[in-house]
């Protein structure tokens, strides 16, 4: 079996990170007038559209200048400033081999064990995130301490739910041809990226699993109701509260026919 696990929401808890440093984005270019709650980022990427935080921040951005009756060509916004001033939140400046920004305090939903345990119990296992690369490293190599994982990150594929990405990182894993595919993620895209695996290879059991992230798992039940319900209707086959309920035996008693 191969587990290719999403990063963010499902390594490293985002909320205060990536999520933050999206609402700062979009209020800097409103002048402050729009500072979108994680409630209305979940909207957002409820529409399984923004898996890339850039793209959702611009267009959050131009959603906002339609509610005042600017259109996109009355209003454009430069999608390259864009870029930048979300990485001066997210990532600010390298200091003394550091990041300053606001992934220097990410939280982690698992640790370097989780996947020795996967090692152990036979189990093939790599990364498919919309994270860039210098991101993913930090958490993955840099905190939590794996040996040149293999990664497939923004710079490497097309934004999910495009599937081009897990099929590279299947390719480079070495999968058998009749090995289940097991993908974790945190969102719709997530799990329509499994949903858009099936039809193109429809010969291998594709499977997604829904890890809900901490402000959901942690948050209103009502909010955390309607979240679950938006991962089972785009695909969801299992909904775990972290990835750490999310044992090998437990991947094996579902998924392996």
């Amino acid at each position: 079996m191969i587990v290719a696990f999403d990063i963010d929401g499902v390594i490293r808890d985002v909320g205060g990170s990536y999520r933050l440093a999206l609402s700062d984005t979009v209020a800097h270019f409103t002048a402050g007038a729009w500072h979108p709650t994680p409630e209305e980022i979940d909207a957002l990427k409820g529409e399984g559209l923004w898996n890339n935080d850039w793209e959702a921040s611009l267009e959050l951005v131009y959603r906002y200048f339609e509610g005042l009756g600017k259109s996109r060509t009355q209003h454009p916004v430069d999608y390259e400033a864009i870029v930048s001033f979300f990485q001066s939140r997210y990532r600010g400046e390298l200091v003394d081999g550091a990041w300053t920004g606001y992934l220097a305090g990410e939280p982690l939903l698992c640790d370097r064990t989780y996947f020795d345990a996967l090692t152990l119990a036979g189990m093939k296992w790599g990364f498919f995130s919309g994270a860039t690369t210098v991101s993913a490293k930090f958490v993955l190599e840099g905190r939590i301490g794996l040996e040149s994982p293999e990664l497939v990150a923004m710079e490497d594929a097309p934004g999910k739910p495009d599937p081009s990405g897990l099929f590279t990182l299947m390719a480079r894993l070495g999968v058998d041809p009749e090995e289940p595919v097991v993908y974790v993620g945190d969102t719709v895209a997530d799990m329509q990226t499994i949903v858009r695996s099936r039809t193109q290879d429809e010969s291998r059991s594709f499977f997604a699993v829904g890890s809900l992230p901490p402000h959901i798992a942690n948050g209103d039940a009502a909010v955390r109701l309607a979240y679950e319900a938006g991962l089972r209707l785009a695909g969801a086959d299992w909904l775990v509260n972290s990835i750490i309920e999310m044992t090998a035996e437990g991947l094996r008693s579902r998924f392996e026919l």
